[in-house]
């Protein structure tokens, strides 16, 4: 089995090639992401009652269910802009016609290669905001190699089309928040609650499959609180709702509602060997969604809480050999030195049960609870130690680095957009297991929107450029050149190569 992510260009499918027919896009490119001071704000709907049970007539249409929420549901076109291998028209087509070799004269520097416009992919996005904001996958707005497209445009289920404005994108969660910009009042879907959500709530999953329109499919919850699925990769904070509604490629980044047309997930992708659907999709909880969507709005950014900490799911041979009743909670293998849960009296064994009085049931649970409590809350953790029950209060600290919340020394200036560096000072050498002789820039933090954040990742140690030496950041940025360049780095013990595109 494997798991696919939905928009056609992240579709791998054995031994079937799907042909799609191209769509003709109207010139318009998506304006710069817009500072948040002068963004206006959402006002999107949310409803949190929960879906009562029908004990009256019998339901046998759901059509007013889906005039609610499909005008909300949109189609989201792609394209980036490549450089063209082909010549651009000109004396050498003369010398050519007429059977003459074309002169082999040096391109100048300032002369640009010829860029043609490629269709990216399609996917789909749901209207959370009469004034036009729009959420979808963080895939959904990204190539083949994770780089953000250079052009967005919407359609509305009216068949009318707008250029859209990326706000913001969360990598980790695989949210995106779009804008467009319209005259009249967008159809904006409620948003439910969907920690109330139960197996067998009836659902529907909206979006444009195969690029055939607008499509409403019918399932249940077959499943809530699915993690470790690696849908996301290593880094990423996964919380899927399951379901058996069809789902099939271009959905990802529409709508998953319920039975009163309230918006309950985004989804995201399927399950399946062929690459069609098996009844096995996944949606990222729209509570999820909406938190993302206001850090993204508000901050730019998602702030995430730390501890410090690395923990452990438990088996029945660990909860036998503690000493424990079942296999919930945490098992902390092993603590940051100054880390915020060190600092708290933290400790390797511990079995970490709850947060803030909620249970933790896996180490998967533990992470996602606490990246979605911002950095500088207490919470208070309920721990087992040697039998004990206890109760620890915790500061967090802030994802982008124990460094962050400890150093005072302010972060040098990077001259990679959205990639954070550091010096690499004895404290952060011990505290990171650096080896000794190890020279170069620490990443600390890549941002999600980061055009980097494909080659980049938090940990590596830059050591080399294009051969040259890297010391600080003044050093990096004399060594970087426009197009590929090539790094030499550090990460997780071993040195290796990557390359990492500087865009003119």
């Amino acid at each position: 089995m494997q798991f696919h992510s939905l928009p056609f260009p992240y579709i791998r499918i054995s031994g079937i090639c799907l042909l799609l027919l191209s769509l003709l896009f109207s010139t318009a490119c998506a304006a710069d992401e817009a500072s948040s001071n002068e963004r206006e704000p959402a006002n999107w709907v949310i409803d949190t009652t929960p879906v009562q049970k029908n004990g009256q007539a019998e339901v046998v249409s759901y059509a007013d269910t889906l005039d609610l929420a499909t005008p909300s549901v949109v189609a989201v076109y792609t394209a980036s802009f490549v450089r063209s291998d082909r010549a651009r028209p000109g004396i050498e087509d003369l010398f050519r016609q007429f059977g003459f070799p074309v002169p082999q004269n040096e391109q100048r520097e300032d002369q640009e290669t010829p860029r043609e416009r490629r269709r990216s992919g399609v996917g789909s996005g749901v209207i959370v905001s009469a004034n036009g904001y729009i959420v979808t996958n963080h895939h959904v707005i990204t190539d083949r190699q994770g780089n953000r497209v250079d052009e967005i445009r919407i359609q509305l289920a009216d068949g009318s089309e707008y250029p859209a404005e990326v706000i913001g994108s969360d990598a980790p969660t695989d949210i995106a928040v779009l804008k467009i910009e319209s005259e009249n009042a967008l159809p904006a879907i409620t948003i439910a609650d969907s920690d109330l959500l139960r197996v067998g709530d009836v659902v529907f999953a909206i979006g444009n499959p195969l690029e055939v329109g607008m499509t409403a499919t019918m399932g249940i919850v077959s499943a809530t609180g699915r993690t470790s699925l690696g849908i996301l990769g290593s880094g990423g904070y996964e919380n899927f709702i399951q379901t058996d509604a069809a789902i099939n490629l271009g959905n990802s980044g529409g709508a998953l509602v319920d039975a009163r047309g309230r918006l309950i997930g985004i989804n995201t992708a399927i399950f399946s060997r062929s690459g069609g659907n098996i009844g096995i999709g996944f949606a990222i909880p729209v509570n999820m969604a909406v938190q993302v969507m206001r850090n993204l709005l508000e901050v730019g950014s998602v702030p995430r809480g730390l501890l410090g900490l690395r923990p452990r799911n438990l088996d029945r041979d660990f909860a036998e050999a503690f000493g424990l009743d079942n296999t919930q909670g945490a098992l902390v293998d092993d603590v940051i030195a100054d880390s915020p849960a060190e600092r708290a009296g933290v400790r390797h064994g511990d079995v970490i049960v709850a947060v803030d009085n909620r249970p933790i049931n896996s180490a998967e649970q533990l992470r996602l609870s606490i990246s979605q409590t911002p950095p500088g809350t207490e919470v208070e953790l309920t721990i087992i130690r040697n039998g004990e029950r206890m109760q620890i209060p915790v500061v967090l600290g802030s994802l982008d680095g124990v460094a962050a919340s400890i150093e005072v020394t302010p972060a040098p200036q990077s001259p990679l957009l959205g990639v954070h560096l550091r010096a690499i000072s004895d404290d952060l050498r011990q505290r990171q297991g650096l080896p000794d002789d190890l020279t170069g820039l620490f990443v600390s933090n890549v941002e999600s929107n980061s055009p980097h954040a494909s080659s980049l990742r938090a940990g590596m140690v830059i050591n080399e450029v294009n051969g040259q030496t890297i010391t600080d950041t003044d050093s990096l940025s004399k060594a970087l050149r426009s197009g590929p360049n090539r790094f030499y780095i550090w990460f997780e013990n071993t040195f290796t190569f990557i390359v990492v595109r500087i865009q003119d």
